[in-house]
């Protein structure tokens, strides 16, 4: 399987559009796509003759990638840099994933302070950006990365059936009005990784490093 890391940007298009988010742990990929919209309207155009008998869709109604959860503060501490270190968790978990890994707190823990070490070496703050994630996805973890802009739920979900977590760039406060765990209404900027989806619920299942609950955003 080729392991790339997805990003997306553009959340709230898809959490207005019918489909909501749901936080489930599990393991994943990453990868990083860019598609231009006007790209995917010359695909979504084309005319396809109707069959005799309906031919089954090639995407299935659920589908979820199982991984071992990854928190952010794997001690449980939330003093720096733990806070601000949902990207690293993000970025291991999708790591970790292709390395077939369940590592202890303690791994996570090194694990992400390593990642830190390097991204200051880099001069990269606390808080890093789609474009910093996935230089650290490419020098620091070894992976191409794309970033995937404005896309379409079908879009996110192709990814999904193929193994591809998506490492997804939100604002916190608005996640807190499906996730009542965040503290003080939720972050500015938060990262979480797409692992599923659920057509019958009109759901997105996704691993919130940022929480040691596990549960789902109704």
């Amino acid at each position: 399987m080729t392991k790339k890391i997805i990003f997306f940007t553009i959340l709230l298009a898809v959490l207005y559009s019918g489909y909501r988010l749901l936080p489930l742990f599990y393991r994943s990929n990453i990868e990083i796509i860019t598609e231009k919209q006007d790209d995917l309207k010359n695909i979504t155009n084309t005319i396809i003759p109707q069959a005799t008998n309906p031919i089954p869709s090639a995407t299935p109604d659920y589908y979820l990638i199982k991984t071992a959860f990854i928190p952010q503060a794997p001690e449980k501490n939330w003093d720096q840099p733990w806070q601000d270190s949902c990207e690293e968790a993000a970025l291991l978990t999708v790591d970790y994933y292709y390395k077939n890994l369940h590592p202890d707190v303690s791994t996570i823990k090194q694990d992400i302070l390593n990642m830190i070490t390097f991204e200051t070496s880099q001069s990269m703050t606390h808080d890093i950006n789609l474009s910093q994630m996935s230089l650290v996805a490419n020098d620091y973890l070894s992976y191409n990365s794309e970033i995937l802009v404005d896309p379409t739920i079908q879009d996110l979900k192709d990814q999904i059936v193929k193994d591809y977590p998506i490492v997804v760039p939100a604002n916190g406060k608005i996640l807190y009005q499906e996730n009542k765990y965040f503290k003080n209404g939720g972050p500015y900027y938060h990262n979480l990784v797409i692992l599923g989806f659920d057509d019958s619920k009109q759901q997105f299942i996704v691993h919130d490093v940022g929480t040691q609950f596990n549960r789902k955003y109704p």
